[in-house]
């Protein structure tokens, strides 16, 4: 007489545990000649191809030239101090680029409504030789326990002229938006 297994068998038992558990159709691994098709695909395959045969729709843009890295600005007495923290005031400011040479203005951006700076200010030494000591020494160091950079302020781009910023024709930082008074 065959001998029978009774339900729950050891043997069953050891059959679902290597099976493990039931994935989904899109999880469940690939056969091991599909892999290497598709790995034989992928590395014969021009960059062309590899789009198509790709499982991600995504396609990073091509960057622009013009938009990859800005021109350094020209020295001027006059510095940009970028990173700085909520707690940092103009006074603060001023006495940290003092060591470096006379400063005439120091400024911390605020915001209007808290009063908080914005993370940025402005530094303006006596002459351009303190103003590349004060960078020498300031960018890249520590002013109220935030890493901060210096480097040469730009000129604000004068009001009509196309910049790179995204701001329209007429000067405004929005865009080409019109207002209601100009309809």
């Amino acid at each position: 007489m065959p001998k029978y297994e009774e339900k729950g068998s050891k043997d069953d038992d050891k059959k679902k545990k290597a099976k493990g558990p039931a994935l989904p159709f899109h999880l469940k691994p690939r056969s091991l000649k599909e892999h290497k098709t598709m790995a034989a695909i992928r590395a014969a395959a021009p960059r062309g191809l590899r789009r198509l045969f790709s499982t991600s729709t995504f396609i990073p843009p091509p960057v622009p030239k013009a938009t990859q890295a800005p021109a350094a600005a020209e020295p001027s007495p006059n510095l940009f101090i970028s990173g700085l923290s909520k707690r940092t005031t103009s006074e603060g400011l001023r006495e940290a680029f003092a060591k470096y040479g006379e400063v005439v203005h120091a400024r911390v951006v605020t915001d209007r409504v808290s009063g908080y700076s914005k993370g940025f200010g402005f530094v303006r030494y006596a002459t351009t030789e303190e103003a590349a000591a004060g960078i020498q020494g300031m960018d890249g160091k520590f002013l109220d326990g935030w890493v901060i950079f210096a480097e040469y302020a730009r000129p604000r781009p004068l009001p009509g002229t196309p910049s790179n910023t995204g701001a329209s024709q007429s000067g405004s930082p929005y865009g080409a938006y019109v207002s209601y008074s100009q309809q």
